[in-house]
Formats: C-alpha cells, sequence, structure tokens
C-alpha cells in the first residue's frame, strides 16, 4: 500500500501552519507545500508594521527557518504555479505540466488586492500592499522622507501604512469613501477615533471621497478625488480591499461563493478537499453563519485545524475573529466583528482620550465584540463575553471598577 500524500496549494502562514501540524499530530505520509512565490512561507503583519517601518529585518516575517521544511520532510516547492485541480483523478496540474496526486488537498491560496481601475492607475508609484516584496518596494519608496503620499482607502492596511509613511517623515494625504476611517469595519463612534489619532500626526483625511484618476507622466504626480481636487503625490499607496483566490476552486467545480464555501471542519463540496485562511468563506457554528475572515490569526489557527480535519480529526472552527494593529502611539486587539448592522450600541470603557480604553459592540445588550487600545491581558475576557452571548449591564460594562471576569 502507498503512503497517503497530502498536498497544500499556499505557501503561505495559513499552509505552512498546516504542514507544521500534520507532522505535529504523527502525519508520516508526503506533504507537498506549492507556493507561486519564490519567498518561503511568511507572516503578513510586519508588511505593514515592524518591517514597513524598518525596525524588523525580513528575515522575521519567515514562519520557519530556511532547514525546518527538510527537517521535517515537507517538500516544499516555490515559484510553482498549481493550473488545475483533477479531482477526477485526485491531480493537482502545474503549470510545467507535471501532475502530483493527492489523497487530501488544502487550498490555501489567499486573497489579492483589488486593484483600482480608473486612469492613469498604471502609473509608476501605485503601490499595492500583499506580499513581502511589495513591502520592500514600498519601504524603498518611503524611506527618504519628504515625499507626498496619498493613500487610497482608510482600512486597517491604509491606516498602517499612513503611520508607516509619517515614521518615515513623509506627507500624507488619505481618500477615503466612507464617513470615518473603518467604517465598514468598526462602525462611525470607534473610526472617529482613529480619525482624530491621524489627523493629531498631521495627516490630511479627506473622507467621503473617492479616488477618480492619477496624473502623470510616466510616474504619478496627482491623484485626482471624486470632488474633483488634484492631491499632489509623488507615492501612491492603494488599500482597498481583496478578493479572495477562488479561480482553482471554481474551475474544479466547487462550491464558491465570497471564497471556497467549507463546513464547519474546512470541508469543501469535495470531501477529500479543504480550504483555510483567506480564501475559505467557512460556517462558523459560535455566530451561525458563514463567515470569511482576512486576518492574521485566521491564517494561524485555521491551517492547523484544516490539517486536523484532513487527518479524520472532529473539528468545529469556531474561533472568534481576532485582529491587532500598531498605529503611532496606539496599541490595539480586537475581538468579534462590528460592521454596521451587526450592532445597535457602542459602550466605552476607561479614557479615550487619553487612548487607554475598551470600546464594546452590542447588539440587544449582548456583546458582539470588543476593543482594548493600550490595556493588555484581557482578550480571553473579552472573547468569553462574546463566546458566552450572555445579556449584559451596559453601566456595569463601561465601569472600569468591574472586572471583567465578573460580567461573564
Amino acid at each position: 500500500m502507498s503512503e497517503e500524500t497530502f498536498v497544500i496549494v499556499g505557501a503561505s502562514l495559513t499552509g505552512a501552519k498546516a504542514a507544521e501540524t500534520l507532522r505535529a499530530e504523527g502525519f508520516r505520509g508526503r506533504v507537498v507545500l506549492i507556493g507561486e512565490e519564490i519567498e518561503r512561507p511568511y507572516e503578513r503583519p510586519p508588511l505593514s508594521k515592524g518591517f514597513l517601518l524598518g525596525k524588523e529585518p525580513r528575515e522575521k516575517a519567515h514562519v520557519h527557518e530556511a532547514d525546518w521544511y527538510d527537517k521535517n520532510d515537507v517538500e516544499l516547492r516555490l515559484g510553482t504555479v498549481v493550473t488545475a485541480v483533477e479531482r477526477d483523478g485526485h491531480r493537482v496540474r502545474l503549470a510545467s505540466g507535471e501532475r502530483i496526486g493527492y489523497d487530501r488537498l488544502l487550498l490555501a491560496t489567499g486573497a489579492s488586492p483589488r486593484r483600482l481601475e480608473v486612469p492613469g492607475s498604471k502609473l509608476q508609484g501605485v503601490h499595492y500592499l500583499r506580499s513581502l516584496a511589495d513591502a520592500a518596494r514600498l519601504r524603498e519608496a518611503l524611506a527618504p522622507g519628504g515625499r507626498r503620499v496619498v493613500v487610497a482607502g482608510a482600512g486597517w492596511i491604509g491606516l498602517e501604512a499612513a503611520a508607516a509613511a509619517r515614521a518615515h517623515r513623509n506627507d500624507v494625504t488619505i481618500i477615503e469613501p466612507e464617513p470615518t476611517p473603518l467604517y465598514c469595519a468598526v462602525g462611525g463612534e470607534v473610526g472617529e477615533i482613529f480619525a482624530s489619532l491621524h489627523r493629531r500626526h498631521g495627516v490630511d483625511l479627506r473622507l467621503d471621497q473617492d479616488v477618480a484618476g492619477f496624473w502623470g507622466a510616466g510616474q504619478v504626480s496627482a491623484v485626482v478625488t471624486s470632488g474633483g481636487a488634484e492631491v499632489p503625490a509623488d507615492v501612491v499607496v492603494a488599500g482597498i480591499g481583496v478578493r479572495p483566490n477562488t479561480a482553482l476552486a471554481e474551475d474544479a467545480g466547487l462550491e464558491v461563493s465570497d471564497g471556497v464555501l467549507v463546513d464547519a471542519a474546512l470541508r469543501t463540496s469535495d470531501p477529500d478537499i479543504f480550504a483555510a485562511g483567506d480564501v475559505a468563506n467557512p460556517f462558523n457554528p459560535l455566530l451561525g453563519r458563514r463567515l470569511r475572515v482576512e486576518h492574521w490569526a485566521n491564517a494561524l489557527n485555521g491551517g492547523p485545524a484544516a490539517a486536523r480535519s484532513m487527518l479524520g480529526q472532529e473539528v468545529a472552527y469556531d474561533r472568534v475573529p481576532y485582529f491587532f494593529t500598531d498605529q503611532y502611539e496606539l496599541g490595539m486587539e480586537m475581538s468579534g466583528v462590528a460592521a454596521p448592522g451587526d450592532y445597535d450600541r457602542v459602550v466605552f470603557r476607561g479614557d479615550v482620550a487619553a487612548l487607554e480604553f475598551m470600546a464594546f459592540w452590542l447588539s440587544e445588550e449582548r456583546v458582539v465584540a470588543g476593543m482594548n487600545v493600550n490595556v493588555w491581558d484581557v482578550t480571553e475576557d473579552v472573547q468569553a463575553l462574546i463566546r458566552l452571548g450572555g445579556r449584559v449591564d451596559p453601566d456595569r460594562l463601561a465601569d472600569p471598577k468591574v472586572p471583567l471576569g465578573d460580567l461573564h
């Protein structure tokens, strides 16, 4: 009987942690980890944080040491494109024409940045931030300082890029179509806090405005807003969201809708194919609905969960979504989902003006999300409030003297 082969498409944090977990759980078959980039698997948070700021070396982003893959008998195939999943034959086809058979397959193909489809968008100087190579190019563009930087989009990536650009002593303008930064992620109440933070650090915020186009002769020199303003620019950073890389799954006939549809065990409509990370749209038993999560913690935890499911273990992927950011003097962790429509009230505890506070998003007096800003070691309690789903007293929730553990 030949050994089993598990193939992972996507040499990402998700893919690397899945491979690590397969070995840790005692799988002795063949593990093949395939990635399009020539860079070995790395984590993405440093791309818009420590590495972009110039505070961390490139190597710190890598998931494993270079020799880990050989030592753990993981076939790492970098610079390799998978062109098709041949479900009938249980094979993946590579661009070279080679085919690799699988007993179980994990799709960890991630997501790609949404592109600005406006006049002048192909000019030099327009950057997207998704890969380590992207981050290296952007850091090189920002590091001299004294540049005029325009950031399209005030989501997490846009705000972190803006903070890094200011740290490199550049002039920064953010153009955002919503009424506040992070409006679709946290709503207007907390979005205003981030607006004030960036304004205090000299960022020109152009809200309720979109990017209509770019001017320049080969190199970008100005951004035109939907309001008709021309904003001078030497560097543009576009952070307008991502799209899940579902082409392989779609072509293979798997069920796809805003990502690859998977159950709580991260299994696709084909029982031998799994999906995790940014590309997966799983049913979350805790929330009682599907939720595609694009944050680091989902990659960190989703890869191991998928690996255990591939091994036939009982898996119910019901993590509370988690995210963190560092911008200027603000350090933040957030748990849960707080998009407009998911809550009816925001409760604050602590000193918002001093940026030492917590925020809780409530729906019918149940905590659906919580954020701690420069307040630490509370994530476990915040997530417990979300998991338990019971009603809380908003006044006690707002009172820093009442321990969070007493509200469970």
